[in-house]
């Protein structure tokens, strides 16, 4: 947060900063700094590893730990079998690793560290850099797929059976302007579900400042009923964390079954 005279300003918490002094660190040209962004990314994937490590036990009567890793790869498995079929199983470790990736990165980013000097969170998925190399990963899988597993007649998806002959033209240039705009899709719901949650939470907390700086009056009110809004808020957030995570590997499960079935 980034408070000056009262003032807050929703947009410096996503801010990219160098850390460790890797600000000028380049090669061939291009800087390669270690930012807060990456900081968070790995965080993100180490509590992944050490979540999957703790449920790989495999003991006769499972403990919490294991069963929530069980109980999160059986939805995935679950979720790729309705939408693909028998093919889907192959994919359990990307879309489970992708989910509970993307899972970790928004719950660790409503972290209240900021109560501790020096340390704040950083959510990475609301930047689109972030999530749109996450979907362009996605989108990557399902053209390698679609190619390797059918040839040219991948095209075909882009042309709906019973479509009359004139309009095929019409409609092969539509759905594959439509195929081509789903990368960008992916990652932007993401990224804009995310920033607008945090923005919301720093105008409040702008509230709660001012409030409590203007003295006796109202003041003190709407800090206290700012601060009230804001737990109903992060109550949301973590839900909203969960729902997009969820969103994002159900649509990469949905692509890759057009690929794998050329549906």
């Amino acid at each position: 947060m980034a408070a000056e005279a009262g003032k807050v300003d929703p947009m410096h918490q996503f801010t990219i900063q160098p850390l460790f002094g890797s600000g000028n660190w380049e090669i061939a040209g291009y800087n390669i700094a270690f930012t807060n962004s990456a900081l968070w990314m790995v965080i993100s994937a180490v509590v992944l590893l050490l979540f999957v490590m703790g449920g790989m036990k495999r003991e006769l009567v499972p403990g919490r730990w294991q069963m929530a890793v069980e109980s999160f790869t059986g939805f995935i498995d679950s979720m790729l079998a309705a939408n693909i079929g028998p093919a889907g199983k192959k994919y359990v470790p990307y879309v489970f690793s992708l989910f509970m990736f993307i899972l970790f990165a928004n719950i660790l980013g409503l972290m209240p560290l900021a109560v501790i000097p020096g340390l704040h969170a950083f959510t990475f998925t609301s930047h689109f850099s972030a999530t749109g190399v996450l979907a362009i990963l996605s989108f990557a899988i399902v053209l390698i797929v679609g190619f390797a597993k059918h040839k040219l007649h991948f095209f075909s998806l882009f042309v709906p059976h019973g479509t009359p002959l004139l309009m095929i033209p019409l409609i092969f240039v539509i759905e594959l302007v439509s195929f081509l705009v789903r990368p960008f899709s992916l990652g932007l719901r993401l990224f804009v579900a995310m920033m607008a949650g945090h923005v919301l939470l720093e105008v409040l907390s702008g509230f709660v400042i001012n409030g409590l700086n203007a003295g006796l009056g109202i003041g003190p009110v709407v800090s206290v009923l700012s601060f009230i809004l804001m737990i109903a808020i992060v109550a949301l957030e973590f839900l909203v964390a969960g729902i997009q995570a969820y969103v994002f590997a159900l649509l990469t499960s949905l692509y890759i079954n057009d690929a794998e079935n050329l549906h």
